[in-house]
């Protein structure tokens, strides 16, 4: 990974566009001068439920899953995080322990700002608070829409909207393959969808041999994205 020293709120691509620009520089200095920078390798916990909070993390680089254990040990993915966007606020703004868990879904660069100075910000900038406030309404609204597809959906049309929203959001490139792909485990998109992975696996091959998508090892190639809306009963 680079010298995450040199990691300035103010160079951050996607933080200038959504909240960065709406403070003074003095005060984007303070808060390089203040955060705490870590790097997460894939798999590292980033935090746990029924711990109590200090303080806000934003993503800078990588991916980040927020989840929560069922009765039964296994997974539930509530959310993926993408760079710029903010983790840990509704437990801040709460006051209470974590309610999820949030660990990398590959290696990650996350910056930590302490909630006081956070909450400065906040009293400091309305327009800053505002982003706030819209963000964590889509949040809801999101999350709202997963349990009603979650309780009504079969799990193909689950799976095929789980791979619209991760082809908007959340794909990789490489030279030796030059076209958007998803890398996501099979297990974590379960988990997503609320099911075991041999499903997705199954369901996974069955939109391949129908040419919707294309399959290389763990990578996923979308291929014909109306059809894909047909099958999770999505209008364009």
């Amino acid at each position: 990974m680079k010298n995450i020293e040199e990691l300035l709120c103010e160079q951050c691509p996607e933080g200038t566009y959504h909240f960065f620009n709406k403070l003074k520089k003095a005060d984007l200095r303070f808060i390089n001068e203040n955060k705490i920078i870590r790097q997460y390798k894939k798999g590292s916990v980033i935090f746990s439920d029924g711990k109590k909070p200090q303080g806000v993390y934003c993503l800078r680089e990588g991916k980040i899953k927020i989840f929560r254990r069922c009765y039964d040990g296994r997974e539930q993915i509530t959310r993926i995080v993408f760079p710029a966007e903010f983790m840990g606020i509704k437990a801040i703004l709460s006051g209470n322990p974590y309610s999820v868990s949030a660990s990398a879904l590959e290696d990650s660069i996350v910056c930590f700002i302490n909630k006081t100075y956070f909450f400065q910000l906040m009293v400091k900038y309305p327009d800053f608070t505002k982003s706030l406030i819209v963000t964590l309404s889509k949040l809801l609204e999101e999350a709202e829409t997963r349990m009603v597809s979650l309780a009504h959906k079969p799990v193909r049309q689950r799976l095929a909207e789980t791979l619209l929203f991760l082809n908007r959001s959340f794909h990789n490139t490489a030279p030796a393959y030059p076209r958007p792909y998803l890398n996501i485990t099979r297990m974590d998109i379960a988990n997503i969808i609320g099911t075991v992975p041999e499903t997705v696996i199954r369901l996974l091959s069955e939109f391949k041999e129908s040419g919707i998508i294309d399959i290389k090892g763990r990578k996923i190639f979308i291929i014909d994205i109306h059809r894909l809306q047909l099958t999770a009963n999505l209008r364009d």
